[in-house]
């Protein structure tokens, strides 16, 4: 443990936002990170939910010196063999048709604004519908269309943007009827009150397959299936923002193909770097050929630069000879049910539900009432640190108190195994601890 360093970090690294530990932190493999004090700790978050493959993956080692013996960066109007290669992939392998096109950058929100800005220049309009709940990014336009948190302070946002309120069949904004009667009807609703305001220059519907955090709300198949209507009588694009949800997160290759629904754009991000910054704006043949008659422009220091795309590469390969979408599907469902036994035994756990290896666990105080358990959902995060498991917890009054659960698709059962055994161990020390204040 090295104190200055720590120091450092303290009095010289800007706070960015979020919960930040006070160790530092030295290395990371598979499922596990280790910090400065040599303690091993269970990474169920995936890094910032990016380390798909698992940390430090020796694919992804081996593409890293290939890309550092041939070329790292080159100017941005010289496109790398690596670039090409990756385009061609996505394209014949992993996008639903018509998405042939990739524009490849660095992160998600760059990949969300260049999707604003070429469902901007295609339709003419600059309307966007946004879904309550979601997250697409910090930069100008992602952040406007982002609302799950952190909107405050800023100053105004891009015009033209319409929230609608988020299918949540846990904490539904119009009770009664199915999950997908009450989504239909919330979304209904937000369609008519964009209707009445628009000034008739719609753009683009922007969602993420599963809102991530908002809570990890899994929409009805119905509800999607409606979005894509929407767009298509408004003359709007429909852009799926698959950061979290792409290349097997959820047990399937993307979120339109596990809803059968396909966007016009499609972003990706988190889960196509393993960890690297990369990121791809992906779209038809027909669109991008119309916004470039119209000037397209996303001209960077970094758009298709050879090193991440070599990673991305490696990633997809290593997700094909793991065969880890099905992994991610059997792995899933076995820590599903790890979960749903806790919540048998635990009356404050209220709701567990995702796809695949992306999990949300909601806390309450009971279930009659539904009401958020923050200060148990914090208690125990910390309590799970301390026993070697790093987990996420969004607290949102407005939304719940939800764990976001998403190990690497690599995580074995014996790790599943103890990673549920430590959180058993802190939500029953937190609530004896919450017991012993209230005497």
């Amino acid at each position: 443990m090295d104190e200055e360093l720590r120091a450092a970090a303290r009095d010289h690294l800007v706070r960015y936002g979020g919960e930040r530990f006070d160790n530092l932190f030295s290395h990371a493999r598979g499922a596990k990170v280790w910090d400065d004090e040599g303690r091993e700790i269970l990474d169920f978050t995936s890094g910032q939910m990016c380390a798909t493959i698992g940390h430090n993956h020796p694919a992804i080692l081996e593409a890293l010196h290939r890309a550092g013996e041939q070329a790292l960066h080159l100017f941005s109007g010289m496109v790398p063999e690596a670039a090409a290669q990756l385009a061609l992939r996505l394209a014949d392998d992993w996008m639903p048709a018509p998405l042939t096109r990739s524009l490849l950058i660095n992160t998600g929100s760059e990949s969300n604004e260049a999707a604003l800005r070429m469902a901007k220049l295609y339709t003419g309009g600059y309307e966007v519908i946004a879904v309550g709940g979601s997250w697409h990014g910090v930069t100008g336009a992602a952040s406007s269309v982002s609302f799950a948190s952190d909107r405050k302070g800023y100053g105004p946002g891009v015009p033209g943007v319409f929230p609608i309120p988020e299918p949540n069949s846990y904490r539904p904004w119009i009770p009664g009827g199915s999950d997908a009667e009450s989504a239909l009807a919330a979304l209904e609703l937000g369609l008519r009150m964009f209707d009445m305001q628009s000034a008739g220059a719609p753009a683009a519907i922007i969602v993420e397959p599963v809102i991530s955090a908002g809570g990890v709300l899994v929409p009805p198949p119905e509800y999607m299936q409606a979005l894509r209507k929407a767009a298509d009588e408004r003359g709007m694009l429909l852009i799926f923002d698959e950061a979290q949800t792409a290349f097997g997160r959820i047990g399937a290759r993307t979120g339109a193909e596990h809803f059968g629904v396909t966007p016009d754009i499609m972003t990706v991000s988190k889960t196509l770097g393993g960890g690297l910054p990369l990121a791809a704006t992906i779209t038809s043949d027909a669109v991008e050929a119309r916004a470039h008659e119209r000037g397209f422009t996303y001209y960077t220091s970094h758009v298709s630069d050879p090193l991440p795309a070599a990673v991305g590469l490696a990633v997809l390969k290593t997700l094909e000879e793991e065969r880890l979408i099905e992994r991610a599907r059997d792995t899933g469902a076995y820590l599903r049910q790890q979960l749903e036994a806790l919540q048998q035994r635990y009356e404050e756990i209220g709701d567990v539900r995702g796809l695949g290896l992306l999990l949300g666990v909601e806390l309450v105080k009971d279930r009659s009432s539904r009401e958020a358990h923050h200060e148990l959902g914090a208690l125990t995060t910390r309590r799970c640190f301390e026993l070697g498991l790093s987990m996420n917890i969004r607290r949102r009054p407005e939304r719940g108190a939800v764990w976001r659960i998403a190990p690497p698709l690599t995580v074995n059962h014996d790790e599943i195994d103890r990673g549920v055994a430590i959180l058993d161990q802190a939500l029953g020390e937190s609530l004896d601890e919450l017991a012993r204040r209230k005497r």
